[in-house]
């Protein structure tokens, strides 16, 4: 089967076949595909070791590609999860920080790879898109978060 035509391609130092198949414990509509060897030695890797792991997160087609230190992560780029409920919401939060991630502000979270994730409750998603008052009130209960509780966030959504 050819590749996608796009796909996410997520650098890592040396641990994106570690990552994908965490992701793939993790997430609904996720699988760690390919694992491509470097056929030769480069700056990075030596021949034989894993240089790009094929994955799906959620159902969005990516590639894990072992690149070395030189670009490390950063929020510049993050996989942001819709979650229905608290439950959801923690489960996922849970698991990355609860594997050497560690907890940000506002729904964002970074894994023990550095990639940065945002777990963000669909009902924050639909007060922002309300906009107006509704939106502030639900902005605003946000910016005093990490994790991001439904519960507060609906209260302020209904004022």
């Amino acid at each position: 089967m050819p590749a996608p035509k796009n796909q996410i391609c997520v650098w890592y130092d040396k641990d994106a076949e570690a990552a994908a198949q965490f992701y793939a414990s993790v997430f609904p509509d996720s699988k760690v595909g390919s694992i491509w060897r470097s056929p030769s030695d480069n700056p990075s890797k030596k021949q034989g070791e894993v240089l790009v792991v094929e994955f799906t997160v959620c159902g969005i087609p990516c590639i894990g590609l072992n690149g070395g230190p030189q670009f490390p992560q950063s929020e510049a780029f993050s996989f942001q999860i819709a979650t229905d409920d608290q439950e959801e919401t923690d489960r996922y939060w849970n698991a990355i920080v609860g594997n050497g991630g560690r907890e940000s502000e506002c729904g964002w979270c970074k894994d023990r790879w550095g990639v940065n994730w945002q777990i963000t409750p669909r009902t924050l998603t639909e007060a922002m898109a309300t906009g107006g008052a509704e939106a502030k009130r639900a902005f605003d209960a946000m910016m005093k978060m990490q994790k991001i509780d439904v519960a507060t966030i609906d209260a302020a959504r209904r004022g």
